[in-house]
């Protein structure tokens, strides 16, 4: 094992501090389109473990889980407006957050007791297992167990 120098150690702290500072682009959140920015939020913190940060219903609201930010964006919000071809954003599709969590199964139980939709069974992978869940809008959350 090699031993750092403080100055190596300073150096690093300097250079992720910088990087953090600058002005450049860096990671805000992800943003889902919904129809109901009330009844996303419930879902997402009466069953995933989000927290509320910020609300400005029935427009938007922020959510919170670890350092992920998902932004929830009702059809009132400026992050909903159609753009300017004309193209209409909407919920869905295939992008999704995916979620880290231990015993993929007790998730999968506790999920479909709440009555809650999937996309799919458990897949199981070299990297892990996993599962596509549907918030009340259709977006996609996927639970994720890595392999041990």
């Amino acid at each position: 094992m090699t031993k750092r120098t403080d100055n190596e150690h300073t150096e690093e702290r300097e250079s992720a501090t910088s990087s953090e500072d600058s002005t450049g682009p860096r990671f805000h959140g992800v943003r889902y389109q919904v129809k109901d920015v009330a009844r996303a939020a419930e879902f997402y913190t009466r069953h995933l473990g989000f927290r509320v940060v910020q609300q400005a219903l029935p427009a938007f609201a922020t959510l919170a889980l670890g350092e992920l930010h998902l932004l929830l964006s009702g059809p009132g919000a400026s992050g909903s407006r159609p753009m300017p071809d004309g193209r209409v954003q909407g919920p869905g599709g295939w992008n999704r957050v995916v979620l880290r969590v231990d015993n993929l199964p007790s998730w999968i139980d506790k999920l479909k007791k709440a009555r809650l939709r999937f996309r799919n069974q458990m897949e199981t992978g070299p990297g892990g297992r996993q599962i596509q869940v549907d918030d009340p809008d259709g977006n996609a959350v996927e639970l994720f167990e890595p392999a041990s």
